[in-house]
């Protein structure tokens, strides 16, 4: 039934009566110029009274923090990375350090960092060195001679590379004219300085993850474990995520910008397979989903008055009016032309009757007319034409106005006619031909019509007679067109694999069609047809299927079309069917799963460009994180955190007979441990490896960032200190590679 037999029109999408409270927006931060440091005037001078100072440099690969020992913070914290560029204008070169190249446009586009990406290991020795002639400097270090006379403490990663330290010992005895110099790692001087002394360290910095275990203040590095996740890694997967969920996003996405959304939202999942099957609910997804708003220019639109737009619309009916008296006096003068022309053609045909043969020709070939037949067919045209024209005008059916055709012609046998009439039988032939084809058509038409009324008139009894009846009919109706609709794209979807039954079948018949030799179907036996073995058989079947898909979409327009038919009825007469039921409202967008995913529960204005620039935080938030225990997640090869801390504590540990005094003290350390629920999560995780009594304690580090270095500056002083640090007399009888093993330092390797 066409959509055009339906008085009615198609039911509309309701408005939506649940109302969302608003969106929690937050703007997209950067990595970006602070402040500027004052260098310190009173630092050396303070170094020099107090007994045992010592610099105290924590040199992490995403902040370098530098400070005194006697002092219970670090003076600053800094990227470890440098800008230098030259102004061909002033004839300068400029270099920075820190957050002073995001000070400058043009140095953010000359960043480079010290460390390798995603490692712990210095690869660019002259960006580590101007970091640390920006440290010497704003601690006031910067005497005539250019040397630091301060012992320093520097943290490194574990196992650090020898050639990496030899670099650094060398840049800061040769350079700077240190004292002494004395290194430990990072994570173990946090533990000394939460007064831990027995235990399994758990350090998930930027760019990796290390569990140590600690006994009586002694590293067994022997027995640590290294999982190659980090704060960095976080940040680039969460960046990959974005970019997969809004590929055509427009705004600028970089890494920095990550780092801040994986620090500000994301969080550890207590149970994480439960959350993340929920996630998308519609219920509370309005509180679960974080909205990132991107730097957008709105479009202006101008609104005009109601006497604007009046005069507009005035101006416009004035247009209109003028361009159709042009098109009517153009018509007339075509109308015009043709009667002169037909009058013309006329008294040229009148004349013609007393003249002679000789005058006769003379006069056809003075107007390029042929003959006399030619004369007669141009002056039907004209009369036909002219006669159309003045129906179109007056108004009328042109169908109506068209004489009966002559078709005289065609009873009258061959012979008894010339070479003239014979070629005008031929045209009078065609013509009937295609005059019985339109008379056919409009009797197929008016057929159609009145089947349609009368199938209308019959629904029509029907329902009114019975109306339950009719209603179960409606139903079944639209579930076996939703059935062949559900068929149909199954089918579409296995023909685009090549490797389904569906579209070998397809395949094979195909090539058997296009065979000089088409084989038959075999009762008994196998099919030795051995068509898309290589795949570029399947080709063919590309250079086939162009521009043959016509049919398919019509049948499923048509299909539809029945199925919106069948809707409107049951919408109409059934009361227990709704708009939500209909096929429209169950395949809409705005609440699809996908919808959820990318545009979070709100609807969504394709239009503005506020949400055209809006980036939808949801599943990321626990994705993320998840991937320290579960590093599979994101492609990693290596176990979790607390299937290696449960390795390390029950095979590696488990023949100590205190095995006990690990478990009792879990220590968290380091940024990426400050995800909330992350303690949860390890100590969950390792209730669930350990026996039941097992004496377990989690615990995290007062300040995980700043630990370390709070741990190397109570170290820096000790006799411990005085055991472990390399004077410059040794360095220059010893050499560079030489180093002294303590309890916060690394082996020798």
């Amino acid at each position: 039934m066409a959509p055009s037999a339906i008085d009615e029109p198609p039911a509309a999408a309701p408005p939506s009566d649940k109302t969302y409270s608003p969106a929690n927006i937050f703007p997209v931060k950067e990595t970006r110029f602070d402040k500027f440091i004052e260098p310190s005037e009173d630092g050396r001078k303070k170094a020099l009274e107090q007994p045992g100072a010592a610099l105290v440099i924590d040199n992490g690969s995403s902040a370098v923090r530098a400070g005194w020992s006697f002092e219970s913070e670090p003076r600053f914290a800094i990227p470890p990375i440098m800008a230098k560029y030259r102004d061909r204008k002033l004839g300068k070169t400029f270099s920075f350090a820190g957050f002073d190249c995001y000070a400058d446009t043009a140095a953010r586009g000359h960043i480079r960092g010290a460390f390798e990406a995603g490692t712990g290991i210095v690869s660019n020795w002259d960006v580590m060195e101007h970091v640390l002639d920006y440290i010497f400097l704003k601690l006031g270090m910067n005497s005539a001679d250019g040397a630091v006379d301060v012992p320093i403490v520097m943290t490194e990663a574990v196992a650090n590379l020898p050639y990496s330290r030899k670099s650094m010992t060398e840049i800061i005895f040769e350079c700077y004219g240190a004292p002494s110099l004395a290194y430990g790692i990072d994570s173990l001087f946090s533990y000394r300085h939460n007064k831990g002394t027995t235990g399994l360290v758990m350090s998930s910095s930027y760019t990796s993850t290390h569990i140590i275990p600690v006994y009586n203040s002694k590293a067994l590095l022997s027995q640590a474990a290294r999982l190659n996740w980090g704060g960095y890694h976080g940040a680039e997967y969460l960046l990959k995520l974005i970019r997969l969920k809004y590929p055509a996003f427009t705004g600028k996405l970089n890494v920095s910008q990550a780092e801040h959304m994986l620090r500000d939202y994301c969080y550890v999942s207590k149970d994480y397979d439960n959350e993340i099957a929920s996630y998308l609910d519609w219920t509370g997804l309005e509180d679960r989903d974080v909205v990132i708003q991107y730097p957008f220019t709105e479009e202006v639109v101008v609104q005009k008055s109601e006497e604007e737009l009046a005069r507009i619309a005035e101006r416009k009916k004035e247009s209109g009016r003028r361009l159709q008296e042009q098109a009517a006096k153009m018509r007339l003068e075509k109308l015009m032309k043709k009667e002169q022309d037909l009058e013309y053609y006329k008294d040229l045909q009148n004349r013609l009757v007393d003249e002679t043969k000789k005058e006769t020709r003379r006069l056809l070939d003075s107007n390029d007319i042929k003959d006399e037949a030619q004369l007669e067919k141009i002056i039907k045209e004209l009369e036909k034409a002219v006669k159309k024209a003045r129906t179109k005008d007056v108004g009328g059916d042109p169908e109506e106005e068209q004489e009966q055709p002559n078709f005289d012609l065609l009873d009258i046998p061959d012979d008894q006619l010339d070479e003239a009439q014979l070629k005008q039988k031929r045209q009078q032939r065609l013509l009937k031909s295609n005059h019985d084809a339109r008379a056919r058509a409009k009797a197929e038409k008016e057929a159609e019509k009145a089947r349609v009324a009368e199938e209308e008139r019959l629904d029509r009894e029907r329902r009114e007679n019975d109306l339950e009846g009719w209603l179960d009919d409606k139903r079944q109706a639209r579930a076996e067109t939703m059935q062949k609709m559900k068929e149909r794209e199954r089918l579409k979807q296995d023909l685009g694999n090549r490797k389904s039954l569906a579209s070998q079948i397809r395949m094979k018949s195909i090539a058997n069609l296009a065979s000089d030799n088409p084989t038959k179907k075999r009762r008994r036996g196998g099919d030795d047809d051995d068509f898309g073995a290589n795949d570029d058989d399947w080709g063919v079947y590309r250079q086939i299927a162009v521009g043959e898909n016509s049919d398919d979409e019509q049948e499923e327009e048509d299909l539809l079309s029945n199925l919106k038919l069948l809707e409107q009825d049951l919408l109409k007469y059934d009361p227990d069917f709704d708009y939500d039921h209909t096929y429209e409202a169950q395949s809409d967008w705005s609440k699809s799963l996908m919808h959820a995913f990318a545009r979070g529960p709100r609807p969504f204005d394709a239009s503005s460009q506020a949400e055209l620039n809006q980036i939808h935080l949801n599943v990321e938030r626990i994705r993320v994180p998840e991937v320290v225990f579960r590093p599979s997640i994101a492609g990693v090869d290596q176990a979790g955190l607390v299937e290696i801390a449960g390795d390390v504590l029950t095979q590696r540990l488990g023949g100590l007979p205190n095995r006990d005094d690990f478990l009792r003290d879990i220590f968290l350390t380091g940024g990426n441990c400050l995800f909330k629920n992350f303690d949860e999560r390890v100590r969950d995780g390792l209730r669930a490896l350990l026996p039941a009594n097992a004496p377990l304690g989690v615990r995290r580090a007062a300040d995980p960032l700043l630990d370390a270095w709070k741990g190397a500056a109570g170290w820096a002083g000790t006799p411990a200190w005085q055991a472990a640090k390399i004077s410059r007399e040794e360095y220059q009888e010893k050499g560079p590679e030489y180093i002294k093993e303590h309890d916060m330092g690394n082996s020798y390797a």
